[in-house]
């Protein structure tokens, strides 16, 4: 090898050399568990791309990025569907299993690719690749730094989220036991989690780190994906000719789109962290603190008024550190956002009318489209990850689906009803079948009530406030497209005017109007659920506007690119010059929140680690013992009785940490899973009962009723049942396997 090539080589080689040194730096013994799980994702990406590289064939990295969550719906929800319908078990060694097989129809795939002469790896491109694996892993290793700093699975909704998590591990069917709820099956959408606790098991790694590895391996997704997505639209249309200067821009429009979904903030932060605090300052006034929640909590609670709302978005989720399902499937939605795109690439660029095709294979050919059929597949599964990604993202589809069809059809009204009337159809049933067994058992009919009017509204400068930025970008965008393409008198038909539009222009228009969309639903309509006293629009805004946050991201980016780049008016420059100045100034709620939450992360010896009950021992310190005695010895999916309490409260922690179902957990969260409050009421009696009840045979039917192996007595059963506890009568239950003779903690086996 010359030495030019070496030196270069060597030069390339230092980020990486850096990087994984500073992982083992920063992340001390869990860095073996953050190797694995990016070598992991490594491994199946590449394993992916016979498969990613036909979808993306026409994107220069032939989808490398998107090939790692391909890889992980594929094998996950593969597994998950072959355990709910009874054929295998849900254990390390199936995981394993059905992705060994998937990686040897991928081999066999790539065979006959190589024979058609076709290649899926993109060789022209590994530059681009490398740059993509080194900012992944740069931002998965940062997010997991910061979790370190705040590693807890406590507070919030964290102990359903990691209970979900450790009932899963034990269990080796599916849908799991409730671990709230021990006689029935969980009534969630528990998709998010079980991916979670999918590459858990098919790493050989523990739950108690890869609760907080899932949500920073997600939050590293975040940013490459809408890195890679927004990198190819700015190479689109900018064109293969570029030179000088203009060769840098995809990657760093790239980067702002991955900033903006993953690291930024919103205009609330500028206004009441910044301008107002400034203000007061000036005037001599006492300076208003900030708490980087009260951005995602704004309409309803300033002014207070009894309209509570949640405008959550990505930044916020990755610093709190929830594992929700919305979270877990920021990386479906944007692979599916990602595919929409390369299919619309597919279709500019290949020409089926019936003029050019016969009648049947012209059917067949706008019904097979690959990246269509791969849509309809992550649809179908967002009913089990998050119910309203499927209808979000299906209506996104058919949006989608509908003006490229106007296009394709050449403006002919007839045939553009037809094939989208077809195609929409077609992801609807396959979306609806592939996810059979999970609707098939799933109740909604509680967390569901109906759509009503909105009986309360935003006000206008709370919406400027949270969405003006993105939402003033956008239309200046729109305003731009539409003067410039209108000058031309051919373009005033819709088809002559998308035609006109090019293919990133017309994607960015598509996402930036559902995100508008996405904004405006909740202060027009609303889903009926059992919060409508008070906080009746908090889910619909909550669930929409974060997609919509999502859309955004990537949308105003490319704005600010087109306005600044592309466009001759120097107002909309001007305009753009002051928006992109905004857009970094709302990058400053990255580093308030995460000081806020995760403290002084630059004093790398402040590093607590990853294990997300640690919290326990300082906490919990006198239910840890049994807890952890629980963890060691109880190997199947066995009820332990527990004290229940209200939802979002130190209660349930049994159950929570160990996967062990228990008779009746968090009480709102059961109303909303169960609906059936006389039930709930009537268990939260038994439990009680239980625990206090002087008539021996009385606690022997229960225990037999719920099935009930262990009794657990620690700090939360005393603090709730006091005096009353009947500490002799519970003894004689059983034999007691674990005492605590400091804390009085026992653990009772029953008979």
């Amino acid at each position: 090898m010359k030495p030019d090539k070496i030196k270069k080589l060597i030069i390339m080689i230092i980020p990486a050399a850096v990087l994984v040194a500073l992982s083992a730096y920063l992340l001390q013994g869990d860095v073996w568990t953050f190797w694995t799980w990016y070598l992991l994702a490594l491994v199946l990406g590449v394993a992916a791309m016979p498969l990613t590289g036909r979808l993306f064939r026409r994107f220069d990295d032939k989808g490398w990025i998107f090939s790692k969550v391909t890889a992980i719906a594929i094998t996950g929800f593969l597994t998950w569907f072959l355990v709910t319908v009874k054929i295998l078990k849900f254990t390390a060694v199936t995981c394993v299993a059905v992705t060994v097989i998937c990686t040897v129809l991928s081999i066999l795939l790539y065979r006959k690719e190589q024979k058609d002469g076709f290649e899926c790896i993109p060789f022209a491109h590994l530059n681009l690749v490398y740059a993509e694996e080194l900012l992944f892993f740069a931002f998965f290793l940062m997010w997991t730094y910061f979790a370190g700093f705040h590693p807890a699975a406590y507070g919030t909704e964290k102990f359903m989220d990691y209970g979900f998590m450790e009932v899963m591990m034990r269990s080796k069917t599916l849908p799991a036991t409730d671990l709230w709820y021990s006689e029935g099956k969980i009534n969630y959408y528990y998709g998010g989690q079980y991916f979670a606790v999918f590459l858990t098991k098919l790493s050989g790694t523990k739950v108690e780190l890869t609760y907080n590895l899932m949500r920073t391996f997600v939050a590293g997704l975040a940013f490459i994906m809408p890195f890679s997505l927004v990198h190819q639209m700015v190479k689109d249309r900018l064109g293969r000719n570029i030179s000088g200067w203009k060769k840098k821009l995809p990657s760093a429009t790239g980067f702002l789109a991955g900033i903006a979904v993953s690291v930024a903030g919103n205009m609330h932060y500028v206004v009441y962290a910044c301008v107002i605090p400034w203000i007061q300052k000036l005037k001599g006034e006492e300076v208003s603190s900030y708490w980087f929640p009260d951005a995602t909590r704004y309409i309803g609670f300033n002014p207070d008024v009894a309209d509570k709302t949640i405008h959550e978005f990505p930044c916020y989720s990755f610093v709190l550190g929830d594992l929700h399902a919305h979270v877990v499937d920021i990386m479906f939605v944007l692979l599916i956002l990602a595919l929409l795109y390369a299919w619309m690439k597919k279709v500019r660029t290949t020409k089926i009318t019936l003029e050019n095709t016969e009648k049947k294979e012209f059917w067949r050919r706008q019904l097979l489209m690959p990246q269509l059929l791969a849509a309809a597949a992550l649809l179908g599964m967002f009913h089990w990850t998050n119910y309203w990604d499927f209808v979000i993202y299906y209506t996104v589809t058919c949006g989608v689906i509908l003006i490229m069809n106007i296009i394709g059809q050449e403006g002919k009204v007839k045939w553009i009803l037809a094939v989208t009337a077809a195609q929409a159809a077609e992801i609807l049933i396959l979306a609806t079948l592939i996810i059979l067994p999970f609707t098939m058992q799933f109740d909604s009919s509680n967390m569901v009530q109906g759509i009503a009017l909105a009986q309360h509204h935003s006000l206008p400068h709370q919406l400027l406030v949270l969405w003006g930025l993105p939402t003033i970008l956008t239309v200046l965008f729109i305003i731009s497209l539409l003067v410039e393409k209108l000058k031309v008198a051919e373009n005033r038909s819709l088809y002559r005017l998308l035609k006109s539009v090019t293919l990133p222009d017309l994607f960015a228009v598509v996402m930036g109007l559902c995100a508008i969309g996405l904004v405006l639903i909740p202060e027009l309509v609303y889903v009926r659920d059992i919060y409508e006293n008070g906080n009746a629009r908090a889910n619909t805004m909550f669930k929409l506007t974060y997609q919509a946050y999502i859309m955004f991201g990537m949308t105003m980016i490319y704005a600010i690119f087109r306005l600044l780049i592309i466009g001759k008016n120097k107002i909309l420059k001007a305009l753009a010059v002051i928006g992109l100045i905004l857009f970094v100034w709302i990058c400053g709620y990255f580093g308030n929140s995460v000081h806020a939450w995760f403290g002084e992360v630059w004093k790398p010896s402040e590093y607590k680690g990853l294990n997300a009950t640690a919290f326990l021992e300082t906490d919990f310190s006198e239910d840890v013992g049994g807890i952890k005695w629980l963890k060691e010895n109880v190997k199947d999916v066995e009820v332990v009785l527990e004290a229940n309490g209200d939802s979002y409260s130190e209660y349930e922690r049994v159950s929570a940490m160990t996967g062990l179902p228990t008779i009746m957990g968090w009480y709102v969260h059961e109303w909303l899973w169960r609906g059936d409050l006389a039930d709930i009421n009537a268990k939260i009696a038994d439990v009680e009962n239980i625990y206090t009840s002087t008539d021996e045979a009385h606690v022997k039917s229960l225990l037999e009723e719920y099935n009930v192996s262990y009794i657990f007595v620690g700090s939360c059963e005393r603090k709730k049942y006091g005096a009353q506890l009947n500490n002799d009568m519970l003894k004689s239950m059983g034999e007691v396997v674990y005492q605590d003779d400091e804390w009085q903690t026992y653990i009772v086996k029953v008979k």
